[in-house]
């Protein structure tokens, strides 16, 4: 796995490196402080990772990162600042992770441990050509927990509901809360796998374990393994008769 770092205090640049040679098989293969450098470079050369500070000369951080999600083939982007602010702009960025500063080496060991899983799971999904995932989704999303980000596999969703201006997801043993409605979460979602069975719901669909009939013909979905219960508006009735094959 190649990466590069972007980060302009030498000690600060010099301590990450070490940790990710410590802690890592990641491969460093060049170091940048100027965004425009880093932009240039791109354009000739692939990286699977880049270690971003926010702060830089030339072109900073989050616009770089910007440029950068447009890329056909998308590094994992870990954001490292001693900046708590920009933590949700980085979030819609689907950035992998971001790291504050002073680094913490045990959060740092867990972040690289994460990311080389992530790039292996990446590159086995290539090569089992999953035709479904390529249609402008991703296998990943990223979800929100109090300040951090949650790189999570779509499969891992179980479903999503709306709640006022944002919409919670809830996977197997946690709940995440997105600042965005149910239908922008919805239109990040595999469109084979994720059905939206009401306004203000949409469900796995891998994930149901009974259909039980309901007031006007509508249904309620009980899932497996947890017990939230998700309906089936009678407007999507029809439509969830045929993909269900009822």
């Amino acid at each position: 796995m190649r990466a590069i770092i972007v980060e302009d205090e030498i000690p600060a640049k010099e301590e990450l490196e070490y940790l990710i040679e410590t802690h890592s098989g990641i491969k460093i293969v060049e170091t940048f402080e100027d965004g425009l450098d880093v932009f240039k470079f791109l354009q000739e050369e692939e990286v699977d990772a880049i270690f971003l500070d926010i702060n830089i000369p030339s072109l900073d951080g989050m616009l770089l990162a910007g440029n950068i999600s447009k890329f056909a083939k998308k590094p994992f982007i870990i954001f490292t600042t001693a900046y708590k602010e920009h933590a949700a702009q980085a979030f819609e960025l689907e950035a992998f992770d971001y790291i504050l500063k002073p680094y913490d080496e045990k959060r740092i060991a867990a972040m690289l441990k994460k990311l080389e899983a992530a790039f292996k799971k990446d590159r086995s999904d290539e090569g089992e050509k999953e035709p479904a995932i390529e249609q402008g989704t991703s296998r990943r999303i990223n979800l929100r927990k109090n300040e951090n980000i949650i790189v999570t596999d779509v499969n891992d969703i179980y479903y999503a509901s709306a709640s006022e201006k944002v919409t919670i997801v809830y996977t197997k043993t946690d709940e995440y809360m997105m600042p965005m409605s149910i239908s922008e979460f919805h239109a990040k979602l595999p469109e084979d796998l994720f059905f939206k069975c009401h306004r203000s719901y949409t469900v796995n669909l891998t994930k149901i374990h009974e259909i039980v009939p309901w007031f006007n013909h509508t249904y309620i979905l009980r899932l497996k393994d947890i017990k939230g219960e998700v309906p089936v508006s009678r407007s999507k009735v029809k439509e969830f008769r045929q993909i269900m094959q009822l």
